[in-house]
């Protein structure tokens, strides 16, 4: 049987692209991939993922996805991420899907029903925390964490180089994250590529940067 899971990272984050992962294993049995460390991205440290991708290549095929800030200023980040998950089905072609929810759990049902029409396969396991649970979807985490790490030091790089300091994990909660942006918005410029420029936290800044306010904070897709 073949599986496929299927995870994100990124979806918050206000600087940097969103990396939709897959992982692919020819067996219903997920032992050895929980033996090699799969498990939620999160959980582990960013040397530990690295080191887990590669045992993982050995096992299995990751594969990932990367959609960019400005498709996301462009269009919406809930049917971008599901397009970028369709579009590795029909690639990949499983018998079943593992999924780690991006819903509120009341919302499954209705979720998988719309992956079951729009993808063909019939069996799909859509779960909170499956990054946890199954270790195909804990595989597709790393995948997608490692490669967006990787894009972050890329981008934060060539900041650096420019003179603008680190973008640090380009999530909201981060104070060097914050400290960029609100530099960036101190000069008025045109904000970079990389940035989402449509999350609630540019116009938070972007007030206290203008009339040295707080605003509200949503962090997300308005």
């Amino acid at each position: 049987m073949r599986i496929l899971g299927l995870d994100e990272a990124g979806r918050g984050s206000v600087l940097g692209p969103l990396v939709v992962g897959g992982f692919v294993w020819e067996d219903e049995v997920q032992d050895a991939l929980r033996a090699a460390g799969a498990d939620d991205s999160k959980a582990l440290s960013h040397a530990r993922r690295v080191e887990v991708r590669a045992r993982l290549a050995d096992l299995g095929r990751g594969v990932v996805r990367s959609i960019a800030a400005t498709a996301i200023d462009d269009g919406n980040v809930n049917r971008l991420e599901e397009e970028a998950f369709l579009d590795l089905v029909r690639v990949e072609k499983p018998d079943r899907v593992y999924l780690d929810a991006p819903v509120h759990p009341a919302g499954i049902p209705k979720l998988r029903a719309r992956l079951i029409a729009l993808s063909g396969v019939e069996d799909w396991v859509v779960e909170c925390k499956a990054d946890s649970t199954f270790p195909v979807v804990g595989a597709a985490s790393i995948f997608a964490k490692v490669a967006r790490d990787a894009a972050i030091t890329e981008i934060s790089a060539d900041t650096v180089r420019a003179g603008h300091g680190s973008i640090g994990s380009g999530y909201p909660s981060d104070p060097v994250t914050r400290a960029y942006l609100s530099g960036r918005l101190s000069t008025r410029d045109p904000l970079p590529s990389f940035v989402r420029t449509r999350w609630g936290t540019i116009d938070a800044l972007r007030q206290q940067a203008l009339f040295g306010e707080p605003g509200p904070d949503p962090a997300r897709d308005r």
